[in-house]
């Protein structure tokens, strides 16, 4: 499962909700995928959304499990994924985020660790990268610090590590 929104508050008293999408120029919850909803308590359940329409900024949805105010803000901080195949393939030369969670990262032969997440920045996305000695380090995801990407081969190349 992949997370690629919160729900941000409700949305007026009809059972209207905000998600706040990772990627604002992402069609896919407009498709209506099925999705799960991770809870603040950290429990998972499915859903469905009834609709989706765009705003400024977010998205408006129903959900089929929230149909008023008091059980859209029962909602609020809950993450919804979509499952990994809903994402669909990515064009040449682009990666998902969530393919790049676990990649070992090289620089040269040594191991500099695991990829635990990918943050992005107004300026560029950065690979955080799990050291093996606990400590994680921070690589801009960008052509002067990476040389190669292999995520079937699950394997991140540095060409040079950041000082």
């Amino acid at each position: 499962m992949v997370a690629v929104a919160e729900v941000a508050r409700p949305h007026g008293v009809t059972g209207e909700v905000r998600l706040r999408v990772y990627n604002l120029e992402s069609d896919l919850l407009l498709g209506r995928p099925p999705i799960v909803l991770r809870l603040p308590d950290g429990s998972r359940r499915p859903d469905r959304l009834t609709s989706v329409r765009r705003v400024e900024g977010a998205m408006l949805a129903r959900l089929d499990s929230a149909r008023d105010r008091t059980a859209v803000e029962a909602l609020r901080g809950a993450v919804v994924e979509v499952p990994r195949s809903a994402l669909g393939e990515p064009g040449d030369g682009e990666v998902y985020h969530c393919d790049l969670e676990g990649c070992a990262v090289r620089a040269g032969v040594a191991l500099v660790g695991r990829v635990a997440r990918v943050a992005s920045y107004p300026t560029c996305d950065a690979l955080v990268v799990q050291r093996p000695d606990g400590g994680t380090i921070e690589v801009p995801l960008t052509d002067a610090f990476v040389a190669r990407i292999d995520v079937v081969g699950e394997l991140i190349e540095l060409s040079s590590l950041p000082e």
